[in-house]
C-alpha cells in the first residue's frame, strides 16, 4: 500500500472545519466526496458546492449505517473514510460538569467514531482494493491541551485507544490511522479565540500528503512534542525508579504471552 490514489472518499462532519477542508482538498485532486453532517444550512451549502451530501447524526448508529449504504450505493466502492465529526465539550471542573452533558458529548466525539468504524470497516475489508480509514483525534488525545475540558480530553484519548486497537482487526489492504489536529481555526470553539489558530486551508496542506502516504499518525503542530515529552518523561522516571527490570518482567508481559499462545495454537493446527 505504498501508493494510494483514492477515487472516492466519505467524511462525517464534513460541512465545516477540517472535514470541509479535507473535502475541498481531495476534490481538487479529482476525488469524489460524499459528506455527512447534521441537516441545515451548512450541509445545504456543501451540496450547492457540488458535493454529495447526506444528513447524518453520528451518535445514531442507524443513521451512520444508512450513510454507509448510501456511499456504497453512490460510489460502488469507497476508498477513503474519515470519521471526523466532533463538537466542543462542556467546560468546568470535572465534579461541576453535568454527567448527562458529558455522556451526550461522548455520544458524538467517541461513539460517533465508533459507529463510523462499525459501519465502514467491514465494508472496506470486503473490498479487494486497498482502502484507508482515518479517525480524527486531537492533540488532546495525547495530553490535556486546554484546562477544565475533561469530557473532551477523555473522549479524544478514547479515540486513540479504539483506533490503535482496531488496526489489528483489519486485513492488510485496509489502512487505519489517526489525524491529530493541534489548534486549528474551526467552529469547535469561540471565534474570538479560534481565529488566532492555524487556518484550515494551511492545515490541510500539511496533513493531506501524510494521509495519501498512509501515515499511521497524521500530525501538524510541532510544539505538541514538548507536551508529549512532559508526560512521557514522568512516566519513564516512574518506571525507572519503581518498576521491575524489563528482563525480570518479561514473563508477565501480556502481549508476549498472547503471541506465544497464538504460535502454539498455530503449531497445533498444522501438526
Amino acid at each position: 500500500m505504498s501508493e494510494f490514489d483514492p477515487k472516492t472518499a466519505v467524511i462525517t462532519g464534513g460541512a465545516s472545519g477540517i472535514g470541509l477542508g479535507l473535502a475541498r482538498g481531495l476534490a481538487a485532486r479529482g476525488v469524489r466526496v460524499m459528506i455527512a453532517d447534521l441537516p441545515g444550512d451548512k450541509l445545504d451549502a456543501v451540496a450547492v458546492e457540488g458535493f454529495d451530501a447526506q444528513p447524518c447524526d453520528v451518535s445514531d448508529l442507524a443513521q451512520v449505517e444508512a450513510f454507509a449504504r448510501a456511499a456504497f450505493t453512490q460510489f460502488e466502492a469507497v476508498d477513503l473514510v474519515f470519521n471526523n465529526a466532533g463538537v466542543g465539550g462542556p467546560h468546568g471542573k470535572l465534579w461541576e460538569v453535568d454527567p448527562e452533558a458529558a455522556r451526550a458529548h461522548f455520544d458524538i466525539n467517541f461513539w460517533g467514531v465508533w459507529n463510523g468504524c462499525r459501519a465502514f470497516a467491514p465494508r472496506l475489508a470486503a473490498q479487494a482494493a486497498p482502502s484507508a480509514m482515518y479517525n480524527t483525534g486531537s492533540e488532546n488525545s495525547l495530553f490535556p491541551a486546554f484546562p477544565q475540558t475533561a469530557a473532551y480530553i477523555g473522549a479524544k484519548h478514547a479515540v486513540l485507544g479504539i483506533t490503535e486497537s482496531m488496526r489489528e482487526d483489519l486485513p492488510p489492504h485496509v489502512h487505519l490511522g489517526m489525524i491529530i489536529p493541534g489548534w486549528v481555526f474551526t467552529d469547535i470553539g469561540p471565534e474570538k479565540a479560534m481565529r488566532r489558530a492555524l487556518p484550515v486551508a494551511d492545515y490541510i496542506e500539511v496533513i493531506l500528503p501524510q494521509i495519501l502516504a498512509l501515515r499511521r499518525f497524521v500530525v501538524s503542530h510541532g510544539y505538541n512534542q514538548v507536551r508529549i515529552a512532559e508526560r512521557m518523561d514522568e512516566l519513564t522516571a516512574s518506571y525507572q525508579q519503581f518498576a521491575s527490570a524489563i528482563a525480570d518482567d518479561e514473563q508477565y508481559d501480556v502481549r508476549l504471552m498472547f503471541d506465544r499462545m497464538q504460535r502454539r495454537n498455530a503449531e497445533k493446527r498444522w501438526s
